[in-house]
């Protein structure tokens, strides 16, 4: 209970509520009026905190006094603030040494529980409390959930055991998707949702931030209000419309969405780092291309403008082998380990150069594709962006392993938008942004079935779309297609790119000063990867080493690079200029048409029939 707010709010809305029912209604209609009897003895607590729980007796008895006087009942008799630990007990309310704390049978809970993300939970709480709570609760909060689903939980059992009528908590925003929100299908399960704020602004430590809001009961309550309306429901992801917390996962969708690799340290490099990095020579004669890959995060993706690069050695390399790699296993040695070593995971300890998620599918998949579309885990706007295969996107983006226009246009589509919006989860405020989650948002999304010329269509608006948008991005007047020589090993990340000796090299692979198009950084690789394939059974027999070719666009000039620093895709969709938007109404009519709908579908109309096709394919 804090210091009392809530309490202290709670009891003077009980009196004001008490006053007009024994005061100004019997007055004004010839009845008899009685004292007022509403006190602090009808209010408990529980607070962890000692000096919070003696500020939270005098916080609530201090207002009582001030409601007296200030509504005419002038002052007690005795003013002398009692205690008030018998009701308000200082205790921890979801963990205790024998079990689950046993709270008090009340006629209504009401707080502002914590909020704890499951990622941050461990080093805030401690491995001695987080696994005694793991423990008592594995069978009702999974594990990943925010501490604040916990409060949720308890409420909801206190209500199916009859010590309570109806519970009101604040929660995080993301009390509405992931893990958290089987916490909400808990409460429906049992009872229901009555009365939900989605997104409400809430003040806290001085920052203004957004939460959400819900009152429960065990169904006994008729009416239903969402965000100020009356609604016939209110389902688990706090929305009315048809309920898509019954989606269910298509196998279509499978093995598409990559989980990206998790550094687990300080494992980046600057472009400047790397270029020194991939001609320095090793040891045991083996290139630092084998261990560096291009790098790509959010911010990079959407935001700013920046060549990073990343240093990775590959799943189960031991440290003997990895140490050959003199300069990257030296930079790692200086920027990580130091990191690593005062981790609690033993094994990130003990294999310190290793990231602690080698997000082995990305590996695979870029020597398999030639680009890779993706997404930011979270952002304002619902942007997706093809990287090269050899770019390695961080743990905050979300990579598909598809390289068809007419995926990027499905994925792109206004209809995939909104099912995302739906599935995902609000950041505090909108201009956060969103969470986009792939098992909810990307594994459920039910993909149009076109014909040929359907598909077409589709794939073409999207490759008009991409191409406008990185003619803006990279004006050919403003930029060069630069291409990158250094060694590299025929087996290892960069062999669609390695030149073997006395191969080809198409033309259009060379450094191109002028009247390049969108396309020529995508045709640059094909055909360095088609001169590659010309020779790669000779050079892989060999085990050789080459020399790799990369295309990649720089800006011409220093001034020209002050030009490009603010085209960025978050900037230009939040100007969203006519030719952006008609390249998107083009795109959204050719994905309608796939899908035999109408293109002025409202979203709502779009979720229902979404969610019909999911039903119909998941059953199937």
């Amino acid at each position: 209970c804090g210091s009392g707010n809530f309490l202290y709010v709670a009891l003077a809305r009980l009196k004001d509520l008490e006053k007009e029912a024994a005061v100004v209604f019997p007055s004004e209609n010839g009845l008899n009026t009685f004292l007022p009897g509403v006190g602090p003895w009808q209010l408990h607590g529980i607070e962890i905190n000692a000096y919070a729980h003696d500020l939270a007796q005098m916080t609530v008895w201090i207002g009582w006094l001030q409601w007296i006087h200030a509504n005419g009942f002038g002052f007690p008799a005795d003013p002398v603030l009692r205690s008030l630990s018998n009701n308000i007990r200082l205790m921890d309310s979801i963990v205790s040494e024998t079990g689950e704390p046993e709270w008090p049978a009340v006629d209504f809970i009401i707080g502002n529980p914590p909020f704890l993300g499951g990622k941050m939970q461990r080093r805030e709480l401690g491995d001695v409390y987080l696994d005694r709570m793991l423990t008592l609760w594995k069978d009702r909060v999974p594990a990943d959930a925010d501490l604040c689903c916990y409060w949720f939980e308890k409420a909801r059992a206190h209500i199916v055991a009859g010590k309570c009528r109806r519970a009101g908590l604040l929660a995080t925003q993301g009390i509405r998707s992931g893990a958290n929100r089987q916490i909400l299908k808990h409460i429906k399960e049992s009872g229901d949702i009555f009365w939900a704020e989605s997104d409400r602004d809430w003040v806290l430590d001085g920052a203004n931030v957004h939460v959400s809001m819900v009152g429960f009961d065990d169904g006994a309550e008729e009416e239903r209000m969402l965000d100020g309306k009356s609604v016939s429901t209110i389902n688990a992801n706090l929305t009315t419309a048809d309920d898509l917390t019954l989606a269910r996962p298509l196998p279509e969708n499978t093995g598409v969405f990559l989980r990206p690799p998790e550094k687990g340290g300080a494992f980046e490099l600057t472009d400047g780092q790397a270029l020194a990095m991939l001609d320095h020579p090793n040891p045991h004669g083996r290139p630092n291309s084998d261990v560096l890959r291009p790098w790509v995060n959010a911010e990079a993706l959407v935001k700013k403008r920046q060549n990073l690069w990343i240093i990775d050695f590959p799943a189960g390399m031991p440290e003997e082998e990895a140490a050959r790699y003199e300069k990257p296993m030296a930079q790692l040695a200086a920027q990580v380990k130091p990191a690593r070593a005062a981790n609690r995971d033993e094994k990130l300890r003990r294999l310190w150069w290793l990231h602690r998620r080698t997000g082995e599918g990305v590996r695979t998949a870029s020597k398999r594709f030639e680009r890779l579309l993706c997404t930011p885990r979270v952002s304002k706007h619902r942007i997706f962006q093809w990287i090269p295969a050899i770019v390695e996107p961080d743990t905050a983006t979300y990579a598909f392993a598809r390289e068809d226009d007419f995926f990027f246009g499905i994925m792109h589509s206004r209809f995939h938008e909104a099912w995302s919006l739906a599935q995902g989860s609000q950041l505090r405020e909108k201009e956060s942004g969103f969470r986009y989650t792939p098992t909810t948002c990307f594994e459920t999304f039910p993909f149009p079935k076109p014909d040929e010329s359907q598909t077409k269509a589709i794939a073409e608006a999207a490759c008009d779309l991409n191409a406008l948008r990185e003619r803006w991005l990279n004006p050919p007047e403003w930029t060069r297609l630069e291409v990158l020589e250094f060694p590299a090993s025929s087996y290892g990340p960069w062999s669609r790119f390695i030149v073997v000796p006395g191969a080809a090299v198409a033309s259009d692979v060379r450094e191109t000063e002028v009247g390049w198009t969108p396309r020529d950084l995508y045709d640059a690789e094909h055909s360095v990867h088609l001169a590659v394939e010309a020779a790669r059974a000779a050079t892989v027999r060999t085990q050789g080493i080459g020399t790799a070719r990369y295309p990649r666009l720089v800006p011409r000039d220093a001034e020209c690079a002050k030009r490009l620093h603010d085209r960025t895709l978050t900037k230009l969709y939040n100007e969203r200029p006519t030719w952006l938007d008609l390249a998107h109404r083009k795109l959204d009519a050719a994905v309608a048409a796939a899908y035999g709908w109408p293109s002025d579908l409202t979203d709502d109309a779009i979720l229902e029939r979404l969610l019909a096709l999911n039903f119909e394919r998941s059953k199937a």
